[in-house]
């Protein structure tokens, strides 16, 4: 018996490679998310940018309690079973009347994981919608093989090589996911997906949780992982721990060390080694 999802729902997740919305929290709770946000932005000069942008939930209580949402998780064993990792999280913030973007994409194409029984829980802080860049998919794309990439590194391009299929999309197929906030989009490792500039007057930000069966291990080096539910009886990845207090000085050297290990991973073969090297840093 589903946790969360019904049947049809998850028939429509295996068929189309996607399901959205999905309510996983209030847009009050949602407003508290963006306000402990924005007071950290407030608090330090700025946007976040480079590593503070990826698994920002060793870093901030706040965040660490979001990718252990009893909603999401339940939507996620629904499609994958109890035993859970969060592989990684990552803000994708446009800011206002800003160019950024995300080109057309699968997100397995650098993860170097065993295998595509990964799903991305996309969580609106904010409205996301057509008038501020929301996410785009093409349906049914999560079925192809995987499909070569070329890397653009556009310093406009959120993604973090900047990466674009090598092939031509359909934009008379695109789906837009309109989310309001504290609901989410789930979309499978394959799908195409990406996303326009946002022009409107507000930043447009969501949290994009990646969950994993802890049965997927990583191929092409070291990695680390949280459980968040269930138990690993594989050990593929090094545990995480969680964090009680924001930006604890052992967990800020943590997670220097991992988001380093990380990107060694997903920049393998470019010579860019940080989410901080200038080639590196989105948004």
């Amino acid at each position: 018996m589903p946790k969360l999802l019904s049947s049809d729902d998850i028939q429509r997740f295996q068929n189309a490679g996607y399901l959205s919305p999905v309510r996983v929290m209030s847009e009050t709770e949602a407003a508290d998310v963006r306000k402990c946000l924005e007071e950290f932005e407030g608090r330090t000069g700025g946007p976040l940018r480079g590593d503070l942008r990826h698994k920002a939930h060793l870093l901030f209580p706040w965040l660490a309690d979001l990718v252990r949402n009893e909603k999401i998780l339940d939507a996620v064993e629904d499609l994958y079973g109890q035993d859970l990792l969060c592989w990684t999280s990552n803000f994708f913030i446009k800011e206002a009347q800003n160019p950024a973007f995300v080109s057309w994409h699968q997100d397995s194409t650098y993860w170097g994981l065993s295998k595509p029984d990964v799903v991305t829980a996309w969580v609106a802080l904010t409205p996301s919608n057509e008038s501020n860049g929301a996410m785009q998919v093409i349906p049914g794309t999560h079925t192809l093989d995987q499909i070569p990439h070329r890397d653009t590194f556009d310093k406009h391009n959120l993604l973090t090589r900047g990466q674009e299929i090598e092939v031509e999309v359909d934009p008379a197929k695109a789906v837009t996911l309109p989310l309001r906030p504290g609901e989410m989009s789930l979309h499978h490792v394959r799908l195409v997906h990406g996303s326009p500039p946002n022009p409107s007057a507000d930043r447009r930000i969501g949290f994009a949780i990646r969950y994993i069966p802890t049965r997927i291990r990583q191929t092409v080096g070291e990695d680390n992982a949280t459980l968040v539910r269930g138990e690993d009886r594989f050990h593929h990845f090094e545990l995480e721990p969680r964090p009680t207090r924001e930006l604890e000085p052992d967990f800020l050297a943590l997670h220097k060390t991992i988001t380093e290990r990380n990107a060694q991973i997903l920049y393998r073969g470019t010579g860019v080694k940080s989410y901080n090297e200038p080639a590196a840093v989105r948004g």
